[in-house]
């Protein structure tokens, strides 16, 4: 599976963003999907995770009540509405696919090393 993220930019504190991230090359449909982030000099953090059929979502702390996952397998397509964003949230975002199995536990679905694909990651800047 090949992943491909795209929707960063610059944007002003309180302003709102959706990434997508694009798959091609494999069975879309099959696999979950999270978002992370990581910013300068830090290490890479899970954001949000969404279950091959959408029906189930999990969420960061950081990102509860303001980031939403979603999918659209028809599409091959999982994006991240963020809203209310603000200057802790500047980081290049990853899209990552992993096991349906992976989602079970907080762990595992926060660790990067569970995911065993990687989109190329886009940047968002919130300027405060």
């Amino acid at each position: 599976v090949q992943l491909q993220a795209s929707g960063g930019g610059l944007v002003q504190a309180g302003d709102s963003l959706r990434l997508s991230c694009a798959a091609s090359g494999g069975t879309f449909s099959s696999v979950a999907m999270g978002w992370f982030r990581q910013a300068p000099g830090k290490e890479r953090e899970f954001v949000a995770a969404i279950s091959y059929s959408g029906m189930r979502t999990y969420y960061a702390d950081s990102a509860k009540g303001r980031f939403t996952v979603t999918r659209d397998n028809a599409k091959n397509t999982v994006y991240l509405q963020m809203n209310n964003l603000n200057a802790e949230d500047t980081a290049v975002y990853y899209c990552g696919a992993t096991s349906t199995s992976t989602l079970t536990s907080l762990r595992a679905r926060s660790s990067p090393r569970q995911y065993y694909y990687w989109g190329q990651g886009t940047l968002v800047t919130v300027s405060s």
